[in-house]
């Protein structure tokens, strides 16, 4: 069970609805003008504009990347809505039908909400950690938290057949996590899942698309040279969490609770993305423009600039890259790949990737012809990649057999990582080219896993 979209029409939409033209550093509208006399165009970077033009150009691209995060966001909250009414109908009528139908509505829901991630690591108010930005609750931890102890959530299988037993779902009165603090969880609730969700630390995972994503398709353990294959098998097989979870289990209505609550949560939390980016508030949209009545919330447009730029080289090379791609693939381990329920790691990747060259679109046409050539070259063998780990995944392996060697993948997302952190090194450049100074440190989580 499967969505399919290539790279192109995701972006190509996007870019639509912003007035650019395209995703790729290519194209370049206006970005060398001739000179006027027939000869050899000439260039100017942005940062050698007038004052002037230079402002307006750097606020027009502003005004389109908040433009951008008010309609992902506003497509992954009416997703995310969509989903939670079908999870409403699965928890009223469990069905193998309405099963699937939320399945499916989750799936569609992570199609929209991965393109936003782009705009994750850049001080806004999706995860800021101080300042105006985390005014808006910063919710990105309780909406999107990766990896997940699923145990903590409910039971979980062994590679020996044996169950754990303690878990949220299964607690009477109170649940303590892991380093945590107890919590009273007679009634689950969205208050107590607010509650649990990285109570004791960042693994206690207790909300957001990956919580619900385990709920509908429990465990998905699927190559014997890592763990037995005693729950799930197939190179096309993801979890197959028993209707009878739902049915005749006694936990049953503990586990419509959760998945309904956690639902919600998440509904709840993209609204106040949109709060945060529409045009009519007196929000972060105005403050990342500068034209936030309270002049201390206000960000000038360098700082903006380097904030996003750095931003965006951070979440491809160490989040997407490394976290994501990496850490699962040179492990190798399907429970570090990111959508590992579902087996739906791959349209994260792709998706995760074009929000990224969606939004550098944004900045692209106004970069020096050489620049502009050197993302497309990498965009160009990233893209082929990305779409080859993509069918793959639909037609011979998901992603969790890809990482193994012996199935002739892993050579390729390897190099897709690879390439992915020399664009996110790109940032840097295109930077320089804004008049902004970034170094390899402000494209680099200085806490990403290392790697070999």
């Amino acid at each position: 069970m499967t969505l399919k979209h290539s790279l192109t029409t995701l972006s190509l939409a996007a870019a639509i609805v912003l007035g650019t033209t395209g995703c790729g550093g290519g194209g370049g509208g206006g970005s060398t003008p001739n000179n006027g006399n027939g000869g050899t165009p000439t260039f100017t970077q942005v940062k050698d504009l007038p004052t002037a033009e230079k402002t307006a150009t750097i606020q027009a691209a502003l005004s389109a990347y908040a433009d951008y995060a008010l309609k992902s966001y506003t497509d992954a909250k009416n997703d995310a809505q969509s989903m939670k009414s079908a999870i409403d109908a699965f928890v009223a009528n469990p069905t193998d039908e309405s099963l699937a139908t939320a399945k499916t509505a989750w799936l569609k829901a992570r199609e929209s909400y991965g393109i936003t991630e782009i705009l994750r690591l850049s001080n806004g108010p999706i995860d800021a950690e101080e300042g105006y930005a985390a005014s808006f609750d910063a919710p990105e931890g309780q909406l999107n938290a990766w990896p997940l102890d699923e145990s903590m959530i409910d039971y979980t299988t062994d590679a020996n057949n044996a169950q754990t037993t303690t878990n949220i779902i299964s607690a009477t009165d109170t649940f303590t996590p892991n380093g945590g603090t107890d919590v009273n969880v007679t009634t689950i609730d969205k208050d107590v899942l607010a509650q649990l969700n990285e109570n004791g630390g960042d693994a206690n995972v207790a909300t957001g698309y990956h919580a619900v994503e385990f709920l509908l398709w429990g465990q998905d353990q699927d190559y014997a040279s890592f763990v037995a294959d005693n729950i799930t098998n197939g190179e096309l097989t993801a979890g197959e969490r028993p209707l009878t979870d739902y049915t005749s289990d006694s936990n049953a209505q503990r586990r419509k609770d959760y998945l309904v609550a956690a639902a919600t949560l998440i509904v709840e939390d993209l609204d106040k993305m949109i709060a945060a980016w529409n045009t009519t508030d007196d929000n972060y949209r105005k403050a990342l423009l500068g034209t936030h009545p309270v002049a201390a919330n206000n960000i000038d447009q360098n700082t903006a600039l380097k904030q996003i730029m750095g931003g965006m080289g951070v979440f491809l090379k160490s989040e997407l890259a490394n976290e994501r791609i990496a850490v699962a693939a040179q492990t190798p381990s399907e429970e570090d790949e990111h959508s590992c329920f579902s087996d739906n790691t791959h349209r994260d990747i792709d998706l995760n990737y074009t929000g990224f060259k969606t939004v550098l679109a944004l900045f692209a046409s106004k970069l020096s012809p050489a620049e502009q050539q050197a993302i497309t070259t990498l965009e160009t063998s990233i893209d082929a990649n990305v779409k080859s780990i993509n069918d793959t995944a639909e037609s011979t392996y998901h992603f969790d057999y890809q990482i193994v060697e012996a199935n002739g993948k892993l050579q390729t997302i390897l190099t897709t990582k690879n390439e992915m952190r020399d664009l996110g090194d790109e940032m840097i450049k295109v930077a320089a080219e804004y008049g902004v100074s970034l170094s390899e440190g402000d494209v680099t989580d200085p806490e990403e896993t290392p790697l070999p």
